[in-house]
């Protein structure tokens, strides 16, 4: 295992992979918890089938390992087979009732209906709880959801707010931080920077989907990644990495900032291609929203990728994202006066690249279009890929790639439109970050409002 930890820290994927492989076959019967290592290493890969299949093969050693059985649950999701993971949690939530997390991710693979939920199930769970235990969190954020679906909308929002305080008072985050990254980004990477030469990567594969989380960015991933010459890498943190790598040891963000307009481009384009597996696609996906943060760089180091930012009517972006818990990242979400401030400061950044990003590797589509005119948006995507198109775009359902996303579920269903406009179900709830925004002059009848000046 050391080996292929190695080979993976080295940027050489398709090395670890093999070694990995090589492991799974070779171990024995009475290591399970090393068939799990391998699995969460494969599932790190994007290779959610074989991680599925060495989480098959630790709980044939271990059954009753509510462990194990969560890991296989979260690896069936991926893969699309969202009953059998529904059973799985299932059996977690029996093993291990105190694991809140399984009671949260079973409520999202489905919508609930009245006949068949876990509403009075959640509501017993909580009662037993003082409102500083761990587990409110996802334990309210999974009543929420349940509720919503049943349309009990006031008692859905109480049951979340309830889950977004408990987990907000746990974190140690300020807004302003991030604000005022985004602003340095803008300074740095300014219309200068964008004038000068830089040498990159040449490379035509790397594709990015980029926008807020909860926007938009697994349908675009899922329509395009149908077509046969796009694989699609999921979100990873690959560019990150290699950007920390290029850029150095840094004291704070403000010297990342700096230094990362005088790289070695060439360089950074390189560590972040190597991690694009050989494969027959000519294009490979990467759907990581937060690397809106990074075209600066992408632009320099990478001068043939194609960007794409998808775009939703802020209030609904930010309740979509707001009623999500995320594992990690995102600290924004859980305050609504937060998260409409960090709104402001994303829709000031993607202005600027607006303006500076060339036309033909810059494409912006809003959620709501792609809802309402499907074919239309879809073939304007595939376009900007530079690609032909194929009907199998149209029918993202039937996409066998595995997806391991909050929208995992979601992907599964033909394209619908009940998630816009969901906000105003809220409106009274959502006072706080709705003056935020109108307070900066965001028009909120539109998913095109445009930038405050």
């Amino acid at each position: 295992m050391a080996r292929a930890n190695l080979l993976r820290q080295q940027g050489d994927d398709a090395g670890c992979i093999a070694e990995l492989r090589a492991l799974a076959s070779t171990v024995g019967q009475d290591l399970p918890h090393l068939l799990q290592t391998i699995a969460e290493q494969f599932t790190s890969l994007g290779l959610h089938v074989e991680a599925e299949q060495c989480y098959v093969r630790a709980l044939e050693l271990q059954p009753a390992d509510p462990a194990t059985v969560y890991n296989h649950a979260t690896a069936l999701i991926a893969v699309g087979r969202l009953q059998e993971a529904e059973a799985a949690f299932d059996r977690v939530v029996e093993l291990a009732p105190g694991d809140s997390d399984a009671w949260y991710n079973r409520s999202t693979l489905r919508k609930q209906t009245s006949q068949e939920n876990h509403i009075e199930q959640i509501a017993r769970q909580l009662s037993c709880l003082t409102p500083s235990a761990p587990a409110v969190v996802a334990l309210s954020f999974a009543l929420a959801k349940e509720l919503e679906d049943l349309g009990e909308h006031a008692a859905s929002f109480a049951a979340l707010k309830r889950g977004a305080q408990a987990r907000r008072r746990r974190l140690s985050y300020k807004v302003e931080s991030d604000i005022e990254t985004m602003a340095m980004l803008g300074e740095a990477f300014n219309a200068e920077f964008f004038a000068r030469a830089h040498a990159g990567q040449e490379d035509q594969r790397p594709l990015f989907v980029v926008g807020l989380p909860r926007s938009g960015s697994t349908l675009v991933d899922r329509i395009l990644s149908s077509h046969s010459a796009v694989a699609s890498r999921g979100e990873s943190t690959d560019l990150v990495m290699a950007l920390m790598q290029t850029a150095g040891a840094t004291k704070d963000r403000a010297e990342l900032v700096k230094r990362s307009t005088h790289l070695d481009f060439p360089a950074l384009g390189r560590r972040y291609c190597a991690h694009l597996l050989d494969s027959p696609a000519l294009r490979c996906l990467d759907k990581t929203p937060s690397n809106f943060l990074y075209l600066g760089l992408i632009a320099a180091a990478l001068p043939q990728a194609r960007i794409i930012h998808i775009r939703r009517q802020p209030v609904d972006a930010c309740y979509a994202i707001y009623k999500t818990l995320f594992r990690m990242g995102y600290p924004f979400s859980y305050d609504l006066q937060d998260l409409g401030r960090y709104w402001l400061a994303y829709d000031r950044l993607m202005a600027h690249w607006r303006r500076l990003l060339p036309a033909d590797r810059f494409l912006e589509v809003h959620y709501e279009d792609l809802v309402a005119n499907q074919e239309a948006v879809s073939r304007r995507l595939v376009m900007h890929a530079g690609l032909p198109w194929q009907d199998a775009c149209l029918a993202f359902e039937r996409n066998s790639q595995p997806s391991l996303t909050a929208s995992a579920a979601q992907v599964r269903q033909p394209i619908y439109n009940s998630s816009v406009g969901l906000w105003r179900h809220y409106e009274n709830e959502l006072a706080p970050l709705v003056a935020v925004l109108r307070e900066a002059g965001i028009a909120l009848d539109q998913s095109t409002a445009g930038n405050p000046t």
